[in-house]
């Protein structure tokens, strides 16, 4: 059966959100996320949500930018409650920066992409 993403539940593929993000579920999180050796930026993120579609663009700007120094994900809220909920996420958007399996920043809700892209120089 297809989720609301388009994603074979029945599955392990991924669906490819834009053309470096890839999307993420609670059944994949760890080797997606937490076992990569690159950095990785996971947008926690839900279609109805107005500023998460707004943020959208620029996460896909610096996913276009920075793909050979960082892995970018999202992950539906509501179809993935787990992650988020191990996460503490309470409000939507949020950004998580990964490094080694481990959380390194986290930002809430809209933020300008000079920001972003400080914290990501920081780490990678």
């Amino acid at each position: 059966m297809l989720s609301k993403l388009g994603r074979d539940d029945r599955s392990t593929e991924r669906k490819v959100m834009a053309e470096n993000i890839v999307d993420v579920g609670d059944d994949d999180f760890d080797a997606e996320v937490l076992e990569q050796e690159l950095p990785v930026l996971v947008d926690f993120w839900a279609p109805w949500c107005g500023p998460c579609r707004a943020i959208g663009p620029v996460i896909e700007k610096l996913a276009e930018n920075y793909e050979a120094k960082m892995h970018f994900k999202k992950c539906n809220v509501d179809d993935n409650p787990v992650t988020p909920g191990k996460y503490g996420i309470k409000s939507i958007p949020t950004l998580i920066f990964f490094k080694g399996g481990k959380v390194e920043e986290q930002v809430v809700g809209i933020a300008a992409k000079s920001k972003l892209e400080e914290i990501i120089t920081k780490l990678v």
